[in-house]
């Protein structure tokens, strides 16, 4: 176990009285009273108590506590942590729980250091509803206004002046990296907003983002884009948005809409203004004179200069010779590169910037912190490094089977993410399994559609701890590669009643072991040859693993299952053969099939006796 305390004089003093003498306790002891909430999470806990969130789950381990650092732990759990840190606390009233979640101790100066930071925004919605269009358009209104500053694409992140007040955009590339970073336990984005066409309306990829944006759980604004267009009808939208639970304020909800058009400018300073009046009521503070805290956005490995990393900074001010560490790296910063391409000294509270140091390439979503020495920063780093190789198996998902052991505990609700082949499947899945909601456990589906399983889809399900369902739909190759990388589990079914009667017996502790489908090779039927007996040969190229004579096979039709049956024969030019692997060509003969049509998907697979 290291320490994290300085040494002083008198420490210095009594190590030379009594050299023998061992410190165990994580600090010295403090004068201070922390007051502290009835409810917090880890990584509120980790903050006020100016800890590590690693040695704060540590301690709650030690305790048998297993929790997250986004997951809601009680006083009694948190005095656990701040007793073997040796700092004394007292319990919010009820009334001060708000200011008290805010303060970092009950001292009241340190309330004077903190103020406003700029609200950091993130855009959503489908590839064609003008999210870039907007960045642009927003990039091309306010740098006009000056000559040096606004926003600019030098680092993956903008940042535009309006009306005296900075306003931080996040680019990201859609839903899957901003989902991508809270799968990693960090909350990067204090806003998103929603673009939606007003001529199309909701989109499968506009629901997706939506869902992933209440999985986040920040306040969400509606752009409702292209209001140039003839065929723009915004009120379709707003109802399209009720039935998804998202009433805006014009219908009577709470949900700030608007109404913008990205090609003439119209609604763009409206826009803006929501913004920073939703900033306005979360209260966005931090305070400049801590020791700098933030989010890696995005990370490289520069040929030139060596690991360059954008981050964003939460609290605290980041400084050129500031030690550092983040996640399972280290380093001391050497350089920092603002939004402009500009070199500059430091990053105050809520501004991106590129900075150069670390020994190593860190990860999106890694927290930085910054710390005393290089010896603390290493330290640190290495910890994590073994932390997160014995937590391994905690850090997955849960599995359909482990229902059994939560649902007797603290387990109160059990996520799905659910895919079919066709919408009329996906309203008649999601209505049956939502039934099987009680008291005591809620069914809660996060995200349904039509379509493979995609790495979207297994990213968000990582993210919520949720379990991704198939319905006669397959995942995508690559999909199935990341759910097993991240432990998500992915589970395939053709009858209705099996998979409801599944998830019923998982809510009540009683699921067998089951046969989970595993996809072993996947060919795309590039030619087709009709031979003697009037039986069709598909001449396919192996995509992926490795398909065998006499396998299990799907067939799929632009995502969807039109047969199944086994590999009746298989060659390699006329040479019969047994197995052939990815990157190879051969002619398939499917037992009982002869529609074959060019682009459709053979899918080897076999089943594997599922493990409690």
């Amino acid at each position: 176990m290291t320490s994290d305390a300085k040494p002083g004089v008198a420490g210095a003093a009594g190590a030379a009285e009594q050299p023998a003498r061992k410190t165990r306790t994580p600090r010295r002891t403090q004068t201070r009273v922390l007051v502290i909430p009835e409810t917090l999470t880890v990584q509120r806990l980790s903050e006020l108590t100016g800890q590590n969130p690693i040695d704060v789950i540590k301690q709650l381990m030690r305790n048998g506590i297993m929790a997250s650092m986004n997951q809601i732990i009680d006083y009694q759990m948190a005095t656990l942590v701040t007793t073997a840190f040796g700092i004394h606390t007292t319990m919010a009233e009820p009334e001060s729980e708000t200011s008290a979640a805010k303060a970092a101790t009950a001292e009241p100066q340190e309330d004077a250091g903190l103020v406003p930071r700029p609200p950091v925004v993130t855009i959503l919605g489908h590839v064609d509803h003008g999210k870039t269009a907007l960045l642009d358009t927003i990039r091309r209104t306010q740098v006009a206004e000056q000559e040096v500053g606004g926003i600019t694409q030098h680092i993956g992140a903008y940042q535009a002046e309006f009306k005296g007040q900075s306003i931080t955009f996040l680019d990201t590339p859609g839903h899957a990296a901003f989902t991508a970073i809270r799968a990693r336990g960090a909350r990067v984005t204090d806003i998103a907003v929603l673009v939606v066409a007003a001529d199309d309306g909701m989109m499968p990829q506009t629901l997706e983002a939506l869902n992933h944006a209440k999985a986040a759980n920040v306040p969400i604004i509606v752009a409702i884009n292209k209001m140039d267009l003839p065929g723009a009808d915004p009120e379709r939208v707003k109802r399209q948005l009720s039935e998804q639970d998202l009433l805006v304020e014009d219908w009577g909800g709470d949900v700030i809409s608007s109404e913008v058009s990205a090609k003439t400018g119209d609604g763009i300073d409206g826009l803006l203004e929501n913004i920073l009046l939703v900033a306005e009521l979360a209260e966005l503070k931090a305070n400049p004179n801590n020791p700098a805290s933030g989010t890696i956005i995005e990370a490289k490995l520069d040929r030139k200069r060596g690991p360059t990393a954008t981050l964003l900074v939460h609290d605290g001010t980041l400084k050129v010779g500031d030690h550092v560490s983040a996640g399972s790296t280290w380093g001391r910063v050497r350089a920092i590169t603002n939004e402009q391409g500009q070199t500059i000294a430091e990053v105050p509270p809520g501004t991106p910037a590129e900075v150069l140091g670390f020994n190593a390439t860190p990860e999106a979503g890694d927290r930085l912190v910054v710390v005393p020495n290089e010896r603390t920063a290493r330290t640190q780093a290495e910890e994590r490094q073994k932390s997160a190789s014995s937590q391994g198996v905690q850090s997955r998902a849960l599995t359909l089977e482990e229902v059994v052991h939560k649902s007797s505990g603290t387990f109160k609700e059990l996520n799905l993410v659910l895919k079919a082949d066709v919408q009329g499947s996906v309203e008649a899945v999601r209505g049956a399994v939502e039934t099987l909601s009680e008291e005591s456990i809620k069914v809660r589906v996060l995200h349904s559609g039509p379509g493979a399983i995609t790495e979207s889809d297994v990213m968000l399900a990582s993210a919520s701890d949720a379990i991704v369902i198939g319905f006669t739909v397959s995942a995508e190759p690559s999909a199935e590669r990341l759910a097993n990388r991240m432990g998500v589990e992915i589970r395939h079914y053709n009858i209705i009643y099996q998979l409801t009667d599944d998830i019923e017996l998982a809510l009540h502790g009683m699921l067998e072991p089951v046969f989970t489908d595993v996809v072993v090779g996947q060919a795309e039927i590039r030619e087709i040859f009709p031979s003697r007996r009037g039986v069709q040969i598909a001449g396919c190229r192996v995509t992926d693993g490795h398909i065998n004579r006499g396998a299990d096979v799907r067939i799929m039709r632009d995502g969807k299952m039109i047969f199944e049956s086994t590999i009746a024969t298989l060659r390699h030019f006329r040479e019969e053969v047994t197995e052939m692997t990815a990157g190879s060509d051969c002619g398939v003969t499917v037992q009982g099939f002869n529609e074959f049509e060019q682009g459709d998907i053979l899918e080897a697979h076999r089943q594997e006796r599922g493990r409690r």
